[in-house]
């Protein structure tokens, strides 16, 4: 019987982001092999939870937007766990630390998104270094006392043993391959009011729009080109991207908030996807278009330099070479049938199942 693992996190629905995704596929995936994954998230009115779910008392978070901060609280539900699995550092996973040591149970964290990247909401200026290098001591406290962390690339753990943190091991957080699929986007063209298939290529985005992803980039790389560019999400640098695009030749669209039932599509209706964000621990959104046969191009920094199989699966620009980024663009343009073969080609390689086997191995380990 796999053991009984209460997961702490300090986001979960109705936040939507990659850690919450990898947190449900990872507990839905847990519980059809005959296992128990609890979660404790931050309580928001707007998420009924499900069986399993434990919410504890939050406030929100007045520097992001629909984000809460949770009491370090621990339910009684999940008091008999055998493991215990922080996906952050904060106030929930403080919570979850406490837990491991008040049952003496093993203590795995997630290392999702770096502590610093969370600087640019406290702080501008001379104190967004300083914010910044306060949240990697942070961290590197919180991690050093659990009892194995997880990365979800080969490059975020190199990162993570530079700094002394270990055992570290890659379990990366994997692709629901039967939601993500190549499918027909033609109606998903029409709903959203985008040029038909083969009237010109469509190259997108699509996450949260955070200064620190760098897209502005990626507007100033539309700049000329014979494509439409439209852009899927939200966040804080969303004005900022819209007025700048304003001043471009270049024909880029605001999607807003996209529904994760329409994510397949979106992803199918790309010719190529553009990241250029250099933060990523593994670039989850970069793996979704792959497996719906999408080819990306991205900044050859983090961990997009190993998500991104160059000349394979799409191609890499150096960070902050924006004749450069447009050159990956055209290049993947041209070349989009044979990278999009390849993607399709490794689509079972991306599953989540074969993340989840990962997973049960590192539970086997600090149990």
């Amino acid at each position: 019987m796999p053991p009984h693992v209460a997961a702490f996190t300090d986001t979960y629905l109705p936040t939507v982001n990659g850690v919450t995704y990898t947190i449900r596929t990872w507990r839905k995936r847990w519980q059809n092999r005959g296992g128990r994954m609890d979660v404790v998230y931050p309580g928001a009115d707007a998420h009924d939870p499900a069986p399993g779910e434990h919410p504890v008392r939050s406030l929100p978070f007045p520097f992001y937007e629909n984000f809460h901060i949770g009491a370090p609280s621990v339910p009684s539900a999940v008091e008999d766990a055998d493991i215990v699995h922080a996906h952050t550092p904060f106030g929930v996973g403080l919570g979850g630390l406490r837990l491991a040591r008040d049952i003496d149970r093993p203590l795995v964290a997630s290392y999702h998104t770096p502590t610093s990247e969370y600087a640019g909401y406290l702080a501008e200026g001379w104190l967004l270094d300083a914010v910044a290098r306060a949240g990697n001591a942070y961290e590197r406290w919180f991690l050093g006392r659990t009892d194995h962390v997880i990365a979800p690339s080969e490059t975020a753990r190199a990162a993570l043993e530079r700094r002394g943190v270990g055992p570290v091991s890659v379990v990366p957080n994997g692709v629901d391959t039967d939601r993500f699929v190549p499918t027909d986007a033609t109606e998903f063209r029409a709903r959203h009011d985008l040029p038909a298939e083969g009237t010109g290529p469509l190259v997108g985005y699509t996450g949260r729009h955070g200064f620190e992803k760098r897209l502005t980039d990626l507007v100033a790389a539309a700049d000329g080109m014979d494509a439409t560019f439209v852009l899927g999400g939200d966040g804080p640098a969303r004005k900022t991207l819209q007025e700048e695009a304003a001043e471009r030749d270049a024909d880029v669209r605001f999607l807003g908030f996209l529904d994760r039932e329409e994510l397949g599509e979106f992803y199918s209706a790309l010719d190529v996807f553009a990241f250029p964000s250099p933060v990523e621990t593994q670039g989850l959104v970069a793996l979704e278009a792959m497996a719906c046969g999408t080819p990306v191009v991205g900044v050859n920094s983090g961990a997009l330099t190993e998500t991104i199989d160059d000349g394979k699966t799409g191609y890499h620009y150096e960070p902050g070479d924006i004749a450069g980024f447009r050159d990956a663009l055209g290049r993947s343009l041209a070349e989009r049938d044979g990278l999009s073969s390849t993607c399709r080609s490794r689509r079972e390689a991306m599953s989540v199942e074969h993340s989840v086997d990962a997973l049960a191995a590192v539970y086997d380990t600090v149990l």
